[in-house]
C-alpha cells in the first residue's frame, strides 16, 4: 500500500476542524479528483473507503493520501501556499510530505494501537443493542465491529484479506460526538491485533475528517 502524509507543524487548529480542512481542499482541488471529497457532480455521496484524510494531530493539520488519494497529493504538494479556516486566510510557512510503501494485511506478530481522535463505533442505529449488553459483553460487542472496520479498511485498498483478523481491545473509554447534528458516541482506547495497519489511517465511520485516527504504540 502506497500512503503520503502532508503535514503543517506550523499551523495550528483544534481537532475539531478536520472537517474545514476537508471543506477548504475539497474546494481548491475537487474539480480534479472526486478523490478529495468523494462525491459525484450532482451532489449524492461515492460510498467508498477515502483515499484522501483530514485530520488534526497534535493540534497540526494533517492530510493522509493513500493508493491513488497517495498521488493526487504528492501532485498538489508545491501548489499549496496557504488555506483558509473559519474565514481566516493562513500562510504555509512549512509544510512536510512523506510518501512510502507500506505493508499491510495479517501478519504472524501481534500489533498494539491506540485511537488518537474518537472512534465512532457507535451510532443512533447500534448504540441500543450495545446498551442492552451487560457490561462484561459489551467489548466484545465492539471488538466485532473493530474487526469488520479493519476488513472494510483492507477492502477500500483492494486487500482482499483470507486469514481471520483477531482484535483485543483494551482500556476503552465512551465520549458524545457531534456529527452532522446527530449525537453518536465516539471511543477512545487501545488495541492489539494481528492485522497490520498503517499510522494515521482511520477506522469506523467518518475517516475522512479526522474519526478514528489510529497509531501504533511504540
Amino acid at each position: 500500500m502506497h500512503q503520503s502524509i502532508l503535514h503543517f507543524p506550523n499551523i495550528q487548529l483544534q481537532a475539531r476542524d478536520g472537517h474545514k480542512l476537508r471543506g477548504y481542499f475539497a474546494q481548491l482541488f475537487g474539480r480534479d479528483s472526486d478523490l478529495w471529497h468523494n462525491h459525484q457532480s450532482d451532489g449524492k455521496v461515492i460510498y467508498r473507503y477515502p483515499l484522501i484524510q483530514y485530520k488534526v494531530i497534535a493540534g497540526a493539520p494533517m492530510l493522509v493520501g493513500i493508493e491513488a488519494g497517495a498521488q493526487l497529493l504528492i501532485q498538489r504538494f508545491l501548489n499549496i501556499d496557504q488555506m483558509e479556516i473559519n474565514g481566516q486566510q493562513i500562510q504555509v510557512q512549512e509544510k512536510n510530505l512523506q510518501s512510502h510503501d507500506l505493508a499491510v494485511g495479517v501478519q504472524e506478530s501481534l500489533f498494539d494501537y491506540r485511537f488518537v481522535h474518537p472512534w465512532i463505533a457507535l451510532n443512533q442505529k447500534n448504540f441500543p443493542q450495545y446498551n442492552a449488553l451487560p457490561v462484561p459483553e459489551r467489548k466484545n460487542y465492539l471488538e466485532k465491529i473493530l474487526q469488520n472496520n479493519i476488513l472494510a479498511f483492507y477492502k477500500g485498498i483492494q486487500h482482499f484479506e483470507t486469514q481471520r483478523i483477531m482484535v483485543k481491545i483494551h482500556r476503552f473509554t465512551t465520549t458524545p460526538v457531534q456529527f452532522k447534528n446527530e449525537k453518536m458516541l465516539g471511543v477512545y482506547g487501545q488495541f492489539t491485533s494481528n492485522a497490520l495497519v498503517p499510522d494515521y489511517i482511520g477506522l469506523g465511520k467518518s475517516v475522512s475528517r479526522g474519526f478514528g485516527t489510529i497509531i501504533k504504540n511504540k
